[in-house]
């Protein structure tokens, strides 16, 4: 798979250690005979583009197992998701590492511990937005896929108000108050703490806080971004804010 590197653009960092690099061995190692790796300390230059998609890929497929079954039709979605953002030749790559993570046992809490420690916390909230992001691929996030991203956040050490943050714009059809949830505020919040809210989510969220991963995830940050403005403008419409 020779575009393999290419697609891994920093190389591997922390993700070739602890119970991600055991359970990425067999697949990486068949990889490795036509494709070169550079294999970076964590400590010294901080997490890679590469670890950033290899996490992904792994607790994409937790997700995907969640109910026991991996249906055709959901690997379809995935297909489709994974073209959208990460190009047709990164895409492709990445569905073979996935198809051979499915067909392996995954200590969900180990590697999402690993995984948490290596990440800074703008990183882990990404991880989270895409993981819901797939999740609602066919028009729903459902309970058991939800229930594990939620158990992926607490290993990550996420603060409970950002996950229900992160959440809120997958169920604004079910909760009349997902623009509160999704600015952190409760609904008799002032017009004061309503802008306050916008610029200080605005500032978490904002697609540099990843721009260190690589444009592909850049990208996809900048739509975590849109539901933080489009929270606003409803709240804004609601309470008449100019």
């Amino acid at each position: 798979m020779s575009g393999f590197g290419k697609w891994l653009g920093g190389g591997l960092g922390f993700v070739l250690g602890g119970p991600v690099g055991a359970l990425l061995g067999f697949t990486l190692g068949s990889l490795m005979d036509g494709a070169h790796f550079v294999s970076s300390s964590n400590e010294s230059r901080g997490a890679t583009e590469g670890d950033f998609k290899i996490s992904l890929l792994v607790l994409m497929a937790c997700v995907m197992k969640a109910d026991g079954k991996v249906l055709k039709s959901e690997l379809d979605v995935v297909k489709q998701f994974l073209l959208q953002n990460f190009g047709e030749e990164g895409a492709l790559e990445a569905l073979g590492i996935l198809k051979n993570l499915l067909n392996t046992d995954i200590n969900e809490t180990e590697v999402a511990m690993q995984i948490g420690r290596n990440l800074n916390y703008s990183a882990k909230l990404e991880l989270l937005h895409l993981l819901l992001e797939i999740a609602n691929a066919d028009g729903e996030v459902h309970g058991t896929e939800l229930n594990v991203i939620e158990r992926i956040s607490i290993h990550f050490n996420i603060d409970k108000n950002d996950f229900l943050s992160i959440k809120a714009p997958y169920f604004k059809h079910q909760d009349r108050y997902w623009a509160y949830k999704a600015l952190e505020i409760e609904p008799n919040a002032t017009t004061d703490e309503i802008k306050k809210a916008y610029r200080r989510m605005a500032m978490k969220y904002h697609p540099d806080k990843v721009a260190n991963l690589g444009d592909e995830v850049k990208k996809t940050a900048t739509d975590k971004f849109r539901t933080i403005n489009e929270a606003y403008e409803d709240l804004k419409k609601q309470r008449g804010i100019v």
